[in-house]
């Protein structure tokens, strides 16, 4: 019998199915695998009858995925690696410019599912509403996008999304960033999404 390192996958206990547990689906299953080994292919469309564990063989994925360094307190977890700097987000950047060291974090890969009903300001950002209403400085909420930098982003339905979003959504993964402009507030980051 097959034992899953966090919970018995055979009871009521856990939420995820095991991917290895997953029998058939051959080639679905190598290109979830392939797509962790090298998120640079940009992700996997998957199209099936209901019942083919597509959406289990997807939210699986969150067992095999690998740690990451990032650079410790950013919400957008740039990568540290000095060969990517110009891959790093706005505060990143000012603290380089300024002289100041990244501190190195570590963190498991993002797995993020996409609401059906997600906003645009749910997704690229927006203004941090309750430090605005009490009168303090102006700052950015980070959205879905940020959340989801160098992890993978989970769509379900995807014919079911707001044509405005899914337009964000391809924008940002294939140009690598967002920019967030609200009011005063003027913002780039990365947002690299399998």
């Amino acid at each position: 019998m097959h034992t899953h390192k966090s919970s018995n996958w055979h009871t009521h206990e856990t939420s995820i199915f095991p991917f290895t547990a997953i029998i058939g689906q051959d080639l679905m299953k190598e290109a979830l695998i392939f797509n962790i080994i090298n998120p640079s292919i940009g992700g996997v469309l998957i199209k099936g009858e209901k019942g083919t564990a597509k959406s289990t063989a997807a939210r699986a994925l969150t067992e095999l995925l690998p740690h990451i360094k990032i650079v410790k307190g950013c919400p957008f977890h740039c990568d540290p690696n000095p060969e990517k700097r110009d891959q790093l987000c706005t505060e990143c950047k000012r603290k380089i410019k300024e002289g100041q060291e990244l501190e190195i974090s570590e963190q498991h890969m993002k797995f993020v599912t996409l609401p059906v009903s997600a906003t645009e300001d749910r997704v690229v950002g927006t203004i941090d509403l309750k430090k605005a209403l009490h009168g303090k400085e102006i700052s950015l909420e980070p959205g879905i996008l940020a959340e989801v930098n160098r992890g993978i982003l989970y769509i379900d339905e995807v014919n079911l999304l707001d044509n405005h979003v899914a337009d964000i959504l391809l924008d940002a993964a294939a140009m690598g960033y967002n920019t967030i402009e609200r009011e005063s507030i003027s913002y780039f980051h990365p947002a690299r999404l399998s």
